[in-house]
C-alpha cells in the first residue's frame, strides 16, 4: 500500500471484535458494534507550530490504540477498510 498521511494524520485498522460474549452467547455481526480500538498502520510527519518548527507525533507505526466511536474518516485502500483520523482524536495507547 502506497499511501502516507499528512501532518498530524493516523491511518488506522480496527481490531476485530470477540463474537461471543464472556458467557459464551455468540453476538452476531448485525448486533456488534464497531470497535474503538486499532492499530496505527501509518503517520504523518506531524503538525507544525506558529514558528512552523515541526511537532512530534506521539503514535507511531505499530501502537495499539484506543478512539473515540465516531472518530475519523472511513477509507478503502486496496480492499481493506481503514480510517484516518487526526492524533488528538486518539484517546491513548494501549501497551
Amino acid at each position: 500500500m502506497a499511501f502516507t498521511p499528512l501532518h498530524d494524520r493516523v491511518l488506522v485498522r480496527r481490531v476485530e471484535s470477540d463474537e461471543k460474549t464472556a458467557g459464551g452467547l455468540i453476538i452476531p455481526d448485525s448486533a456488534k458494534e464497531k470497535p474503538a480500538e486499532g492499530e496505527v498502520i501509518a503517520v504523518g510527519d506531524g503538525a507544525r507550530d506558529e514558528s512552523g518548527k515541526r511537532i512530534a507525533m506521539d503514535v507511531k507505526v505499530g501502537d495499539k490504540i484506543l478512539f473515540g466511536k465516531w472518530s475519523g474518516t472511513e477509507i478503502t485502500l486496496d480492499g481493506e477498510e481503514l480510517l484516518i483520523m487526526k492524533e488528538s482524536d486518539i484517546m491513548g495507547i494501549l501497551s
